[in-house]
């Protein structure tokens, strides 16, 4: 088949994240299996296994996509076999615009973060296409989603839910790369914006430390990054980006990762935390309690003053860390990349099958 992916950014994207990960892991992986694939998004691009496309700004892109897929189909062997538009928010709104077979891929509804990252209108306007126009416009096609979380949250803006194929991420096996730290050592990757409330985490800091000792580094960067070095009181350290070696042997030298996020499609950065058995402390909330597994694989927490005893606790309690820690491991073995890609391609053959002709 011809696979063809329109997303917001590649993996070289500075803003790349989770999403960017998974498309990633199923482009390449679909590639490995005999299929060809394209990826047709905004912004910066890199080299990759398949083919790569830029299709404009990241706000562009929304309106040249049309044309750039269609200019994919010219000639002979060009033609596309299925669609997949991976709407993280704003939606291509692909079956307006394109007759064959699609699938909408969404890690997760961003419905309650429109008005934290735009004002009105924009934000009405934003919340309105992705939680109104998008499902009616792809009724009867079939969606993926990453997480049980997110199954539900598409069910709640009017999805058919035996439309719904929920396809897990996976996650790469490295073996421990170095010992855990001696001295006590948390860290939280992410993103530097507001929605992955890095500023909640060095508040709460600054009530574990003097019961902990020890320090917190924040991986990663963005547009928060002045601000929040501003808010960091001692014992903190801000890494910047990190490569994925220099990733790994972050976790596992950490006690515990803290992931405040409000709200993820799936935790991946907690289950690769937990593939070298360190165990995490979240909040509550959707995709974060699909990664993490309460009071097995760390502790989910509903309040800020919950987050700072389970992270206290945790620190305090070397045994039960320990514990989580060799369970978590032994439940992200189970993740799988090769099982994705799998679950993920008899999406798309199903979706192939049911636009056919009876």
């Amino acid at each position: 088949m011809h696979i063809t992916f329109i997303a917001g950014r590649d993996l070289a994207h500075p803003r790349a994240g989770g999403s960017e990960m998974l498309v990633d892991q199923l482009a390449a992986g679909l590639v490995a299996r005999g299929h060809r694939v394209t990826l047709v998004c905004g912004g910066q691009t890199g080299a990759r296994p398949y083919d790569v496309v830029r299709n404009g700004g990241d706000f562009s892109q929304f309106l040249k996509a049309p044309l750039t897929v269609r200019r994919r189909t010219a000639g002979g062997g060009e033609g596309i076999d299925v669609l997949v538009e991976v709407c993280n928010g704003l939606p291509y709104l692909a079956p307006l615009w394109w007759r064959g077979p699609v699938v909408c891929l969404v890690n997760h509804v961003h419905a309650d973060l429109w008005p934290v990252r735009y004002r009105p209108p924009v934000s009405v306007a934003g919340r309105y296409a992705e939680t109104v126009v998008m499902p009616r416009v792809h009724r009867g096609n079939l969606f993926v989603a990453v997480s049980p979380s997110t199954a539900r949250e598409l069910e709640g803006i009017g999805v058919d839910p035996d439309l719904i194929r929920i396809v897990l991420n996976g996650v790469d096996r490295p073996a421990r790369l170095v010992a855990e730290s001696g001295d006590p050592l948390f860290v939280a990757f992410g993103r530097l914006a507001d929605y992955k409330r890095l500023d909640l985490l060095l508040r709460l800091w600054e009530r574990v430390r003097p019961v902990t000792g020890g320090r917190l580094a924040i991986a990663g960067d963005g547009p928060e990054r002045d601000r929040l070095r501003g808010l960091a009181g001692p014992g903190v350290d801000f890494t910047g980006r990190l490569s994925e070696p220099e990733k790994h042997a972050l976790l596992c030298r950490a006690w515990l990762l803290l992931h405040p996020a409000q709200i993820e499609g799936w935790g991946l950065v907690i289950t690769e935390a937990a593939v070298r058995a360190t165990p995490a402390v979240g909040f509550d909330v959707p995709g974060v309690r699909d990664a993490l597994n309460h009071g097995r694989t760390g502790l989910l927490a509903d309040t800020e003053g919950g987050f700072a005893s389970a992270w206290a606790t945790l620190a305090l309690d070397d045994r039960r860390r320990h514990a989580m820690g060799d369970e978590a491991a032994a439940r992200a073995r189970a993740l799988r990349w090769s099982a994705t890609v799998s679950s993920f391609e008899s999406v798309l053959a199903e979706a192939v099958e049911r636009r056919r002709p009876a």
